[in-house]
């Protein structure tokens, strides 16, 4: 095939060829006795899955990112970089990669990785028996809307291993964010041949076998998650980490109070009732920094009574920045769209009433309102569930009050656990929820995919043949400019039907130790554990 690029090697690969110096650093402190370098991270509620073609949540995502090594990393600024490939070439139609897999690497039980078995792990993805929510995430891949759908084999899938060491990837139209969404775990490799059976011990703690910097030892639920360093990977001499013991504190102070206590070298978040304490007495260990995603109200649109009208009152009545400055008030953006700003390439779009002042939009939102048959005499009664959380609960708190105040409206807080509430929503068992959507790659496609009626992850269930067709009509382009007006119209058209309500774009918000070395941070609040250090406090 005609190649038009190719990937050069980084200067990480330069370095990770010289380890010496920096392994001398792991003989200082953050060790536990007999242990080696152990990194304590805090990692938020227990991920609903460690198998990266069915796992979803963010909570899963950090771990299996030092689990499992795709095709592509991501480097300190959030951009693609050489993984388990040390380069690749794109044709000149922008339709074919050729990803060159590195000579040397192994899984954890010292078996040779090879190209089938990316090939074997993106079919396991898009295949339907898998029922993974992130195969559409691949669907410009070609077949793979197909192969999702059950009307062609997993064999049709649009990848090949022309030998060990080559991964060839055929798309059905020109994807230049494909490098960056290959980093992402759900894109990890298989272990087992192809058509072998995935037993019960595939995602287990002491049986998972994976082919990133480290392996799954050991997961008490409701507790911690441990790994340790995998001897086989191919840059473990560049390692300075031996394990890596994700704690799982769902509560934020509680999260905080471990922190203080040593028993943590970084946290997941940061509690905001206790921000302007944490500036004044951490703010040398405080890391805020913009995010790519993005903190909702879903509707559950099966539910015929949370009409287009209802659904915009209920927005219109929302005062986003009181939200942010009194409630949040550690940097969050009001979200008057849905994709964040700073997506590369891209223009953030906004509701037609973001400028109007508050008042007016409130006396629109009492007219739409009363439009569909709810008055302050006949209020709208609904339940608004969230996960258990101290932030989930003052959003909650604060919305409900805008709408009673506003508009008359009666929304019930309802707090559950983080599984319940997924499971809940995929039963259909709720009225208004709270979740988040947070960036998978950096491109304004990966926030308008969500919403598109086929995508496994589109939980309102929003169906709209439009939005679906500026999405399709986007994915053909091989005009930059072209595919950025489309995407913006989609988004903007979106936005007036109201699937969902945008509350706040995130930030990212970590306490992070003096003796923790490496750390960055980046709009994908991605940072590997292997990429960091402990050294003895100053």
């Amino acid at each position: 095939m005609a190649s038009s690029k190719k990937f050069a090697v980084t200067r990480r690969e330069l370095l990770a060829g010289a380890p010496l110096a920096v392994l001398a650093l792991s003989a200082c402190g953050g060790r536990e006795p007999g242990a080696g370098a152990v990194l304590l991270r805090g990692n938020g509620p227990d991920p609903d899955s460690l198998d990266p073609h069915k796992a979803r949540s963010t909570e899963a995502m950090m771990v299996l990112r030092d689990l499992f090594e795709c095709l592509t990393r991501l480097d300190r600024e959030a951009a693609p970089a050489p993984g388990a490939a040390r380069s690749w070439a794109v044709s000149e139609d922008g339709l074919v990669y050729t990803f060159t897999l590195r000579p040397n690497l192994r899984w954890s039980d010292g078996k040779p990785v090879l190209a089938r078995h990316f090939v074997a792990g993106l079919r396991r993805l898009v295949n339907p028996e898998t029922a993974s929510q992130y195969a559409q995430v691949v669907d410009v891949i070609l077949n793979a809307p197909e192969v999702i759908a059950g009307r062609k084999s997993v064999d049709s899938l649009g990848v090949a291993a022309p030998d060990d060491h080559t991964v060839v990837i055929t798309l059905s139209a020109p994807a230049p964010y494909l490098p960056a969404l290959l980093a992402h775990p759900p894109c990890a490799p298989l272990h087992l041949d192809e058509g072998a059976a995935i037993g019960p011990g595939f995602a287990r703690a002491g049986t998972q076998v994976s082919n990133g910097a480290f392996v799954l030892k050991e997961w008490l639920q409701g507790s911690y998650i441990r790994a340790g360093r995998n001897p086989h990977y191919w840059n473990d001499a560049a390692n300075r980490i031996d394990a890596v013991k994700y704690l799982q504190i769902a509560d934020e102070n509680a999260e905080l109070r471990a922190y203080r206590a040593g028993e943590l070298h970084c946290t997941y978040v940061v509690p905001r009732g206790q921000f302007d304490w944490i500036k004044e007495n951490l703010g040398a260990e405080l890391h805020v920094s913009p995010q790519l995603s993005i903190y909702y109200y879903g509707f559950n649109l099966d539910r015929k009574r949370f009409t287009p009208k209802i659904r915009q009152a209920l927005s219109m009545a929302i005062d986003r920045e009181r939200l942010a400055n009194l409630v949040l008030r550690v940097g969050e953006l009001p979200a008057w769209g849905w994709v964040p700003p700073g997506v590369h390439d891209y223009t953030a779009q906004s509701f037609d009433y973001a400028e109007l002042p508050q008042p007016d939009r409130v006396a629109a939102a009492r007219r739409l309102l009363a439009e569909e048959g709810f008055t302050a005499e006949k209020p709208l009664v609904f339940e608004l569930r969230y996960n258990t959380g101290e932030v989930h609960n003052k959003v909650a708190v604060a919305v409900a009050s805008m709408w009673k105040e506003a508009l008359g409206v009666e929304a019930k807080p309802a707090a559950v656990e983080f599984k319940s509430l997924f499971a809940d929503i995929e039963r259909r068992d709720v009225d208004v929820y709270r979740l988040s959507w947070v960036g998978d790659y950096n491109d304004p496609y990966n926030f308008l995919q969500y919403l598109k009626s086929d995508f496994g992850i589109n939980l309102p269930h929003y169906n709209s043949a439009a939005y679906d067709a500026l999405l399709v009509e986007a994915g053909r382009q091989t005009d930059a400019a072209r595919r950025r007006e489309l995407l913006e119209r989609a988004e903007r058209l979106m936005l007036a039907d109201h699937p969902v309500i945008p509350l706040y774009f995130y930030v990212n918000k970590h306490l992070v130790k003096p003796e923790l070395k490496g750390w960055y941070d980046n709009v994908m609040n991605v940072v590997y554990s292997q990429d960091l250090w402990l050294a003895d406090r100053a």
